[in-house]
């Protein structure tokens, strides 16, 4: 039977080996090849299974990703620049596994559940095999629990379910990592364990994320996985799977997680790399045959447990970047197949200082509005059919010199929920705040105002719903659908602080 990596903490003797049980016998030592971009190719060892881990000198560990009759190919996982040509290989009959638990909750830690954050060793008692068999469709239970983000126009127009896989996708630097950070921030007080997988960032876009968490305090529940830019292609390989088991982890002790892959481009990419150099045929973009299978059986674990399978969950926002807005790459539409929705960010909207730049046409939720709280869930509908008229509109206006006073009136409108749509980073909303600020949206409370008002309008409007009306906003914010008395409560609400004066400037 395979054992996982820590059973195999030894160093690799013959008096090691007999130790743990394998007696030293003809085809578990081998002699490396040839090594170079992150791979070793290793002659002799006979036996060795697919994913088993391999053993070099000084330590460095591989995993067999390419067998062939003579000659195996190893992605290393692990600084390479001591192995050389002649370097001696031993299996271990081992898997790959990394460290799980309480432990690991505030630390940042690499694939293989090692410390990176210099705050000591990671003091885990239990650690989890990479790949695990995703739940069986028994064992699941619907997506109907909502994943409050904090941001309007998510929870509001493409909402996400505990136990949902959500994409976010959109060219460079259009702002794909700050909404799943906002998320995680938005986790606090909720119960939910996250986890962030970095996977071929630079240090230093990775060091700002986990500033942004600690000085929020989202560090304490969140753990940080990080495979560098600069790391082998097998340790960026394997990053996502092991985040996945560390959230499995808690899932199964029946608590909900949230994991992002930050991102799986750049995943799509290093297990490219590692396939051309193992010499596997090229599909399109040059991406092997399995790219699919790849993030299928990754994504295939996130989910939501029935209460007699352990009651948690998992959801999974995984981050992919487009170039030139083309959704229809080879990538995007393999993960857009897979998840249960996309959230699309326009770089056109993010250039017009629209922030965050969701494009709500071609963003989409599949579970609907089963995973929104009631009160959100009776604006999203007319919200949505609304701003897509008034985009349309809008559109049309540039070619047209004039325009009737109904047509006017639903352009100006739009553009001040578009405005009130608009939101900072880690300036996340509660649902009863959320619902306060896009009902007077709807209603034409800020139609008076000038446009640029409007932002400092909606502040005004979610801070007086928590003053004013504690007690409705803690019925919304539990759940409770709004009767009409507290629709017009809300809207009369929204009037008195719009009509305060302005002193968020």
């Amino acid at each position: 039977m395979l054992r996982t990596l820590a059973a195999l903490s030894l160093p690799i003797t013959r008096e090691a080996l007999d130790a743990i049980g394998d007696p030293l016998r003809a085809g578990e030592i081998g002699t490396v090849v040839q090594v170079g971009g992150g791979l070793a190719e290793v002659r002799g060892l006979r036996g060795l299974m697919s994913e088993e881990l391999v053993r070099f000198d000084g330590d460095l560990l591989g995993i067999a990703s390419n067998l062939e009759p003579d000659i195996v190919g190893v992605a290393l996982l692990g600084d390479s620049s001591r192995l050389a040509a002649g370097s001696v290989a031993y299996r271990t009959g081992g898997i790959a596994d990394t460290a799980v638990g309480d432990a690991l909750l505030g630390r940042v830690v690499d694939t293989l559940g090692r410390p990176l954050d210099r705050a000591g060793p990671v003091h885990a008692t239990t650690r989890s095999a990479i790949e695990i068999d995703a739940a069986p469709i028994m064992d699941r239970a619907p997506v109907e629990i909502p994943l409050q983000t904090g941001i309007k126009v998510v929870d509001a127009l493409v909402p996400i379910g505990r136990g949902q896989r959500e994409l976010i996708l959109g060219d460079r630097q259009t702002g794909k990592t700050a909404i799943a950070v906002d998320t995680i921030l938005n986790q606090r007080d909720q119960g939910i364990v996250c986890v962030y997988c970095a996977i071929g960032q630079r240090g230093t876009a990775v060091a700002r994320v986990i500033e942004r968490l600690r000085e929020a305090g989202a560090l304490a529940y969140t753990t940080v996985m990080v495979a560098a830019g600069e790391d082998a292609p097998g340790l960026q390989y394997l990053a996502p799977y092991a985040a996945t088991a560390v959230a499995e982890y808690f899932m199964r002790q029946g608590r909900d997680t949230l994991v992002v892959y930050d991102d799986l481009t750049r995943h799509a990419r290093a297990y490219r790399e590692l396939s051309l150099l193992m010499r596997r045929p090229p599909g399109r973009e040059a991406y092997p045959g399995d790219i699919f299978y790849l993030h299928a059986r990754l994504l295939e674990r996130a989910t939501r447990l029935r209460a007699e399978a352990g009651g948690g969950s998992m959801s999974a926002l995984p981050i992919i970047e487009t170039q030139a807005q083309d959704l229809s790459a080879y990538i995007p539409t393999n993960l857009i197949s897979i998840t249960d929705g996309q959230i699309y960010l326009s770089p056109t909207l993010f250039n017009r200082g629209m922030l965050p730049a969701v494009d709500v046409g071609r963003s989409v939720s599949r579970t609907g509005g089963k995973t929104q709280r009631p009160a959100l869930r009776q604006l999203s509908g007319p919200l949505r059919l609304s701003y897509a008229q008034f985009e349309e509109l809008e559109s049309f206006s540039r070619f047209a010199t004039r325009l009737d006073d109904d047509t006017r009136r639903t352009i100006e409108r739009g553009r001040r929920v578009r405005e009130a749509l608009r939101q900072g980073e880690a300036q996340p909303l509660a649902p009863a705040e959320q619902v306060a600020v896009l009902h007077a949206a709807t209603q034409g409370v800020f139609d008076a105002l000038a446009v640029d008002a409007v932002r400092a309008a909606t502040h005004r409007v979610a801070r007086r719903m928590r003053e004013m009306l504690g007690e409705l906003a803690e019925r919304i914010d539990a759940g409770a659908k709004p009767s009409d008395d507290d629709w017009n409560a809300l809207l009369h609400d929204a009037r008195a602080a719009v009509d305060e004066p302005d002193t968020d400037r």
